[in-house]
């Protein structure tokens, strides 16, 4: 074998080596994935093979095994000939290219090799980046980066070897474009097959050629909905810069008419967002036309300008046209379908001071099939807060909370019913409070203890007198009150202990730790029952709020409390990584005095032992995972409360999970409470006859023929019917994937939405994201998508 390098006199100077010196490594821009243009010219081009013969500085002939190399680009063939002064390579027989990581092959080429300018015969190519391949009559390469196929095909299916292979999917074009720098290629006079059957000619028809995004269609939504009717819906993307990027969705309901959606992206220095409308207009179903919006902003505003450490802003828009949207269009971004918040802020910091300027409006939808009333919650037209927190002051933790609040609603909605059948209607109203806390914690490793005193201070000052109804004489102390103020401190001690040993369980060596806790706090008794609620709600009783102060959110009301509240926590710790393995918790509230500070309706809370709380959580491995918690009443011997789930995922696409939940009625012989029961999965359904592989992974490939069980069923085992469920089907063809979907989403107490959607998606032909992708990733836990966005290969994984 012999070889020949070759320098080009446009290259840089030549530099002297010493080849006595030690080897040191540097960073070269030759090596990058794409070589800059101006660097092309500065490759040296190395050609080998088993006779070599020509002109020094003008031809090169090289006969067997013939081979020549540049940069990015590698030319293999029986015979090939070099002219340098023209840079024009002629290859013949068994030719082979590899470009960057793309792969052409072919009986005889002609490329001028610097500029990447020529023509291939009778071509086979492959695309690095999508494995996209296809057969060509001729490529014309315009550069290194755009070729041009004459009668060209073009999959992403593995080439199988054998007579008569056919695709399971192919697109054909008269004229096939091809950029590998914008990554797009466009077919012209274009048809598409899959499994046999063609689609009209298109044309022209555009495609990604790589994971990026694009513009162009992206892949349909084909469903069949029991109040929609017929869906069709056609999204259309459009990629106006790389940080904004626009899509249009039509939907076409049969029984309802044309949806029209627009979602527009973008990301700038300093603020970033995203905004959706949606419009149908004359809606058949309601006889009217029907819109949404949602919008968010975030900004990050010049602080230093302004003498601040920070400085930032964020708008939030979410508004629909009517109450029944988010019965009619039960896939909205809605967080909360029915209670729609709006709200602008402006958040500062310097030093250890900190602040919001806010205004929050509430759009509630109300049901119109049920004389039930969602009390609308306030608006708050502005809220206003300024704090300070100075942290190991003297060993101190000092911290000063201010708000000032404007709450404003319709008066004849806010009404709040007392215990005793008293209603209260409460007037909109302006609110000050502020709250000062000092702490003193000391520290060990192996201990704790934390007093803390707080004073809680706030005004209100109303815009109409309180007025009481059907009450009066029980409640007469609140008419014709037009302000309130009221001052609580409190006192708490928090203390525990931390204690560690070396163990072990089913021969596994462990860390366990032993945590008890006590935590007293006292709150001294005001008379609140004036004062209106605005903002406040009961804490849930679980371990976040087991060991806090107040028994509520918000400031409308300080609970007085005279309690001791006493815990042990044990954890099983993996020494080697820091792994939680398994955590048991118990903790108990004994109360001293009555808790009389209450919420309207409400009754007072009894001194004596308090309902016992429990729960565990075990990740003995990463496949397994239990949760379980356990609100236990020692007076009735019943549980009010149990939560359940367990879950078990032993690898990529393979997740099962289950939970049972209980919450007993709060009201004694109102009802049965809430019971349910709650599945979800995600499972290869070959793994059932037996053809198990373990090797799937994202990125990695799942071949072909595979089938995969999704979906998630929530069953309410008090009313013994289903309340939401998805069931659905996926295929991995290795090329393309089929999914079908049911979906049920309940509306009412006796009406559910019903739909079912298909999809084809072509891999590396289209884009993924459609209706039923996020229906899967939204619903099922742990799902992951049969094809996820992975960095593109390397252009060395195929050099050769």
């Amino acid at each position: 074998m012999l070889s020949l390098a070759l320098l080009h006199a446009h290259g840089a100077a030549a530099q002297a080596i010493d080849l006595a010196g030690p080897l040191t490594l540097k960073r070269t821009p030759q090596l990058q994935e794409t070589v800059p243009q101006p660097l092309r010219g500065d490759q040296t081009s190395f050609i080998t093979g088993e006779q070599i013969s020509g002109q020094p500085d003008l031809q090169t002939v090289v006969t067997g095994n013939a081979q020549l190399r540049r940069g990015d680009t590698v030319i293999n063939a029986d015979k090939l000939s070099y002219d340098q002064p023209t840079d024009l390579a002629k290859a013949a027989g068994h030719v082979r290219v590899n470009q960057a990581g793309n792969e052409y092959s072919g009986p005889d080429l002609e490329l001028k090799v610097e500029s990447f300018e020529g023509f291939f015969n009778n071509v086979r190519y492959r695309f690095l980046a999508t494995g996209g391949h296809g057969d060509a009559q001729r490529i014309d390469f315009v550069d290194a980066a755009r070729s041009v196929a004459r009668e060209a095909t073009y999959t992403t299916c593995r080439r199988e070897d054998y007579p008569g292979w056919m695709p399971a999917w192919m697109l054909s074009a008269t004229t096939l474009h091809t950029d590998t720098e914008e990554n797009v290629g466009v077919a012209e006079n274009a048809q598409l097959s899959f499994m046999g059957i063609s689609t009209p000619p298109f044309p022209s028809l555009s495609f990604p050629l790589n994971s990026n995004r694009k513009t162009g269609l992206l892949p349909p939504t084909i469903g069949v909905d029991n109040v929609n009717g017929i869906e069709i819906t056609q999204p259309w993307y459009w990629n106006l810069a790389p940080n904004r990027d626009l899509t249009l969705t039509p939907t076409l309901m049969s029984k309802r008419g044309i949806d029209l959606s627009t979602d527009f992206r973008y990301l700038e220095k300093g603020y970033n967002g995203e905004a959706r409308v949606d419009y149908m207009p004359s809606d058949v179903l309601r006889g009217r036309d029907r819109w949404g919006i949602w919008s968010s902003h975030t900004q990050t505003f010049d602080a230093k300008a302004l003498g601040l450490s920070s400085f930032s802003g964020s708008l939030n828009i979410n508004r629909v046209s009517d109450d029944d949207y988010w019965r009619d269009f039960s896939r909205t971004p809605s967080l909360t379908q029915r209670l729609l918040a709006s709200d602008g802020t402006l958040n500062w910091s310097k030093g250890d001071w900190s602040g919001q300027a806010r205004a929050l409006y509430y759009q509630t939808l109300q049901d119109s099939t049920t004389s039930a009333t969602i009390i609308p919650p306030y608006n708050r037209m502005p809220q206003v807060t300024a704090d300070y927190n100075k942290y190991d002051w003297n060993g101190f933790d000092i911290s000063l909370n201010n708000d000032y609040t404007r709450f404003d609603g319709d008066p004849a909605l806010q009404s709040r019913q007392f215990a005793s059948g008293a209603l209260l209607t409460q007037p909109n109203a302006e609110r000050v409070y502020s709250q000062a806390t000092i702490s003193r914690p000391f520290l060990t490793p192996g201990s704790f203890v934390v007093p803390k005193l707080q004073l809680h201070a706030r005004a209100y000052s109303f815009d109409d007198p309180l007025e009481v109804r059907s009450d009066a004489q029980a409640y007469g102390k609140l008419n014709g009150v037009s302000s309130a103020n009221v001052t609580v401190p409190t006192f708490s001690l928090d203390g525990g202990l931390v204690f560690e040993r070396d163990t072990s369980f089913f021969g596994r060596s462990l860390v366990q730790t032993l945590e008890p806790r006590a935590f007293y706090v006292y709150t001294p008794y005001r008379d609140q029952s004036a004062i209106p609620v605005y903002d406040t709600a009961a804490n849930d009783f679980n371990f976040a709020t087991v060991y806090t102060e107040n028994a509520f959110s918000g400031n409308d009301r300080i609970a007085d409390n005279n309690l001791l509240t006493l815990g042990v926590t044990s954890r099983l710790i993996d020494p080697d990584t820091g792994a939680e393995a398994a955590r048991f918790g118990i903790a108990q509230r004994l109360r001293f005095s009555d808790q009389k500070v209450q919420l309207p309706g409400v009754p007072t809370v009894d001194k004596g032992v308090g309902d016992v709380l429990m729960g565990a959580q075990i990740n003995w491995t990463p496949k397994w995972s239990l949760d379980t918690t356990i609100q236990y009443n020692p007076d009735s011997h019943i549980s009010t409360r149990n939560t359940l789930s367990l879950r078990y995922s032993p690898g990529p696409y393979r997740t099962i999970s289950a939970a049972y939940r209980y919450q007993a009625d709060s009201t004694p012989g109102a009802g049965d409470g809430n019971k349910s029961l709650d599945i979800g999965w995600q499972w290869p359904l070959n793994d059932l006859w037996g053809t198990k592989d373990e090797n799937l992974g994202p990125g990695r490939g799942l071949g072909g023929g595979r089938w995969f069980a999704v979906g998630r069923l929530n069953y309410s085992l008090i009313d013994r019917q289903m309340t939401d469920g998805i069931i659905g089907l996926e295929y991995d063809g290795c090329c393309y994937i089929g999914r079908v979907v049911l979906e049920r989403l309940t509306t009412g107490q006796v009406t559910a939405n019903t739909r079912i959607m298909f999809q084809i998606e072509f891999v590396g032909f289209t884009s993924v994201g459609t209706s039923p992708m996020r229906t899967l990733q939204t619903n099922i836990p742990r799902y992951t998508p049969l094809r996820q966005p992975v960095t593109g290969p390397s252009r060395y994984t195929n050099y050769d």
